[in-house]
């Protein structure tokens, strides 16, 4: 019996570094993701029918790509998000009201998620799209998530993720993380100053629920240039601290 599930675990292993590559490759024939893989060209083969016959895989040609089944399980996690709705409508009218991008992010297993993105009319493309990941000290969202994160979590996080990646932060140490924290729950908001992506500015909140636990985090980013001074520290802060209040008396008065 064990080894029967230590078999299965593998081939679900398998199938998953298969989506992951077509992912990472964007799009792939089995010879290239046999060499990427290092996997038999009839193992790759083998795993990509059951993939296709569930809807994770489509073929076109010989490449194979993302399926939009991914979509569907997609649209059903982000609805199980607590008020929803009322996140969408909040992030659509702080896009709509500073023109940059915003966005409303979660954390799961120590990555910041993208759940919802929305631009405004003056908004920069900074690959920033629902779903995609990263690391949370490097983001005006992310670190307003983790200081509202009991210590313990936050220890997991850092001893499992570290506090690499970003383009230039200044956290380096659990110290440094600890003081960035510090201020962050006394202000009520984060910054992020070209710490994710070079270039970009951002401002966030988090949101708690009516038990003080959080729930995600709302954030505005733009071009460094333009998201600086009074509007990053006043303007776009104030932006974002009346959506998350409204957003917060919103779900505590509807759960």
């Amino acid at each position: 019996m064990g080894n029967e599930i230590k078999t299965r675990s593998k081939t679900t292993e398998t199938s998953l570094d298969i989506v992951d590559s077509i992912q990472a490759l964007n799009g792939a024939t089995i010879p290239r993701l046999s060499e990427h893989l290092g996997l038999s060209e009839s193992t790759i083969h083998r795993h990509l029918v059951s993939l296709r016959e569930y809807g994770y895989i489509v073929k076109s040609d010989e490449e194979y790509r993302i399926g939009l089944r991914f979509l569907t399980l997609g649209g059903y996690a982000q609805q199980q998000v607590t008020a929803f709705p009322m996140i969408k409508e909040k992030v659509d009218q702080l896009a709509a009201d500073t023109g940059e991008r915003a966005q409303f992010i979660v954390e799961e297993n120590g990555k910041r998620v993208y759940l919802y993105t929305e631009v405004g009319e003056s908004a920069v493309q900074t690959g920033a799209h629902i779903g995609r990941r990263g690391p949370l000290h490097v983001s005006a969202a992310g670190k307003s998530i983790l200081a509202n994160l009991p210590e313990s979590r936050v220890d997991e996080i850092v001893n499992r993720h570290g506090l690499a990646g970003g383009a230039k932060s200044d956290i380096s140490t659990r110290e440094e993380l600890d003081e960035a924290l510090a201020e962050v729950s006394e202000k009520g908001y984060a910054f992020n100053r070209q710490e994710s992506t070079e270039g970009v500015n951002a401002v966030g909140a988090p949101i708690l629920d009516r038990s003080d636990t959080v729930i995600g985090a709302l954030s505005i980013s733009g071009p460094a240039h333009r998201l600086k001074g009074e509007r990053l520290i006043e303007t776009c802060s104030e932006y974002v601290l009346a959506a998350t209040n409204e957003l917060e008396l919103h779900i505590t008065h509807s759960v």
